[in-house]
């Protein structure tokens, strides 16, 4: 088999796999699964909402679908492991399949679009887009789409952090599709430049002020007084003999 037809083969399994844990594990808030291949067998780690449905009492539904996936998709020795969605709006799955069930219960679809997209962008996201599209109104599909926010179109912030999903339900006009596109808030763009403080706190140089310069006459107001010179006591004393001698002659 050559390498592009191994890669081809490949992808179609993690399709199939990824479609089929969406339809058993739809009441545990299935939020999607990620295959990694190692040397002891297959590791499988599945995401969900409500982890304690996807193992079961026991471990049953567990051991049910790692023979599921040995048997129907030759999947070597799966070894599943659960993890839990810490924050469900930014999971583009979960947000699809609330969606779709919405629709299923006969809420309007532009009254589910809005309530999913401000859940999203209340949770803190960049920004989000839902397309909902078949039957809407008339006979005549058509398709709407709801946008908020930051949403790059192309280049590799799109490629790599932009989160995609697609749910379908089936109703009385036919099929509708929802397709899912969220940009969550810690994706990363190179174009965005952030400035960084590169000195701490405790080098920073401070700049002493610099105290303004009176004019002379107030410095000379302002001017300690002088003390004045004490009387010589030898001056007092010869004064005092020259009156004597003239009061004598006299």
């Amino acid at each position: 088999m050559s390498i592009v037809k191994r890669f081809i083969t490949e992808s179609i399994k993690r399709t199939e796999i990824d479609e089929f844990l969406q339809k058993k594990l739809e009441r545990a808030g299935y939020g999607g699964v990620n295959i990694s291949k190692t040397p002891l067998g297959t590791h499988v780690v599945i995401y969900a909402m409500r982890p304690g449905l996807v193992i079961g009492r026991g471990g049953e539904t567990i051991k049910e679908l790692a023979s599921a996936l040995e048997q129907n998709f030759k999947v070597s020795n799966p070894q599943i492991s659960v993890s839990e969605i810490e924050v469900p709006e930014f999971n583009a799955f979960v947000v699809a399949s609330r969606v779709a069930s919405a629709l299923q219960r006969g809420v309007h679809f532009r009254r589910a679009g809005f309530w999913a997209l401000n859940q999203v962008m209340d949770a803190g996201a960049l920004g989000a887009e839902i397309v909902i599209s078949g039957k809407l109104t008339t006979e005549r599909a058509r398709f709407e789409k709801f946008r908020a926010g930051y949403f790059p179109r192309c280049g590799e912030p799109a490629l790599r952090a932009m989160k995609k999903a697609e749910a379908h339900v089936l109703l009385k006009p036919g099929i509708i599709g929802v397709r899912v596109k969220i940009m969550p808030p810690d994706a990363y763009f190179p174009d965005r430049v952030k400035i960084i403080d590169a000195l701490p706190e405790e080098e920073k140089i401070t700049v002493p002020e610099q105290t303004e310069a009176k004019p002379p006459e107030q410095a000379e107001e302002q001017a300690p007084p002088q003390a004045e010179e004490a009387p010589q006591p030898e001056v007092q004393a010869t004064e005092v003999a020259d009156k004597q001698k003239g009061e004598a002659k006299e």
